[in-house]
């Protein structure tokens, strides 16, 4: 008999999505400029030279787009609010049209019974704030601040879970290192002063969120990879542990230990951010729970980072498939730090699907990634985890950042020039999974 794995009766089965990627509507309703309008417009910038003007057009379609989290079965819903929408130059004048927007689409997710998970920075800084020095100032955390206690007053009695930012390290070295992402900079010493101030802002927004309601559960949102080494030879073992402190620990060490790790001053050396009387004990205060993102490993010997395995599976992304570094991660990070409740806030693959003759989309790598790392997850939570929810990434097709629309994630497949949705394979199996509260090998 096939082993089933069954989930808590009050497991939270969710999608999520990100404001940028499919809201488009990037300049309607009194919406201000931001970092990723401006990145997107540059020539060059994007893979295939597309925005995020219109994505999926959410804006206008989010009634057609919460049917079909009815129709698979979500329990959450995981999004973002785009800043410039609500604040269009970051604080001062609020968009009261943009407020509404926002206030009708969580009205809805809980009229159908999909508990909301709000993400306020998914990556989106308001392009007035760029303008004025962005995450390299302290201003900016202040800014995000007022924005969050803005959030949390109109939106707070119904919306119980926010999350301050996702995925700071894509922000700070993405944005400020590689230059892939806006606001394209590359600039090293800038960047670690970025990642210290995000974790700033995290703390500021934290203590006005409750400040502005002490009923919100506050979380933020980390990418982590998992280090493993090739074999177990101790140099190879040496490497990955190296690996993993120089590159995972810079975000998880202040939260949830209160300080910077030893690998990131000896890094930075003298361009360590400066760290002002209580930035630390702001950045590390409790939170409610933590989000985790994972789509893949980074495999180690002594000699470095192992770019490709023989015989494995890749995604579109060129990442590995390897559902068990889920678990190893999970238990990782539960050993070594004291954590609040875990969800997982983004899983998923890229794979090059298509719509076949029959009008449906068979995309049978997807289920089958999402599928081994819904058992790896409930592995580790019988080894003593308390991971309390799942985020597929993502709900339907979108912008993917740099790559434009070459890649496709989603569950629900988005003709870009029709905006028609087809649910896929992956989403009809997934609804099965959210019904049952299990997953068959």
């Amino acid at each position: 008999m096939t082993p089933a794995y069954k989930f808590p009766h009050n497991f939270l089965w969710g999608a999520a999505t990100a404001a940028y990627q499919i809201e488009g509507a990037w300049n309607e309703d009194g919406k201000g400029e931001s970092i990723w309008d401006r990145f997107s417009h540059t020539p060059g910038k994007i893979e295939d030279d597309s925005t995020g003007d219109i994505a999926c057009d959410h804006y206008h379609r989010w009634r057609e787009d919460i049917a079909l989290m009815r129709r698979l079965g979500l329990k959450a819903y995981r999004f973002s609010t785009a800043w410039t929408r609500v604040l269009p130059t970051g604080r001062g004048r609020v968009n009261p049209k943009g407020l509404d927007f926002y206030d009708r689409l969580v009205d809805a997710l809980c009229a159908a019974n999909i508990e909301p998970f709000l993400t306020l920075y998914h990556w989106d800084l308001p392009q007035a704030l760029q303008d004025e020095g962005g995450w390299a100032s302290r201003h900016t955390c202040h800014a995000f601040a007022d924005y969050a206690a803005l959030m949390v007053k109109r939106l707070g009695d119904r919306v119980k879970f926010w999350t301050t930012f996702n995925e700071p390290g894509v922000v700070a070295f993405d944005g400020h290192l590689a230059g892939e992402h806006a606001p394209g900079l590359q600039d090293a010493a800038l960047t670690y002063h970025v990642a210290h101030h995000l974790l700033v802002a995290h703390g500021l927004a934290t203590q006005a969120m409750r400040a502005a309601n002490p009923s919100v559960n506050a979380g933020i949102v980390l990418n982590l990879w998992m280090a493993d080494a090739v074999s177990e030879d101790s140099a190879d073992v040496a490497a990955a542990h190296a690996a993993w402190e120089r590159s995972e620990t810079l975000f998880l060490d202040p939260l949830f230990k209160g300080h910077y790790p030893n690998a990131a001053y000896e890094l930075v050396g003298e361009s360590m951010p400066k760290i002002q009387d209580g930035d630390l004990a702001l950045i590390a205060q409790e939170l409610d729970y933590v989000g985790i993102n994972f789509y893949s490993r980074n495999l180690y010997n002594a000699q470095g980072h192992i770019d490709h395995v023989e015989g494995a599976e890749y995604t579109e992304m060129g990442w590995e498939v390897c559902a068990p570094a889920l678990r190893r991660l999970l238990n990782k990070i539960h050993r070594e730090y004291r954590l609040p409740p875990i969800y997982i806030t983004e899983n998923g693959a890229a794979f090059n699907d298509e719509v076949s003759a029959d009008g449906k989309v068979h995309d049978p790598r997807r289920l089958d990634y999402l599928k081994n790392h819904f058992i790896q997850t409930r592995l580790a939570m019988q080894d003593g985890v308390d991971v309390r929810g799942y985020f597929v990434w993502s709900l339907m097709d979108n912008f993917e950042w740099a790559h434009g629309y070459t890649k496709r994630f989603g569950l629900i497949r988005v003709e870009y020039e029709t905006q028609k949705r087809t649910l896929k394979d992956s989403g009809e199996w997934y609804a099965e999974v959210i019904r049952k509260n299990e997953v068959s090998e």
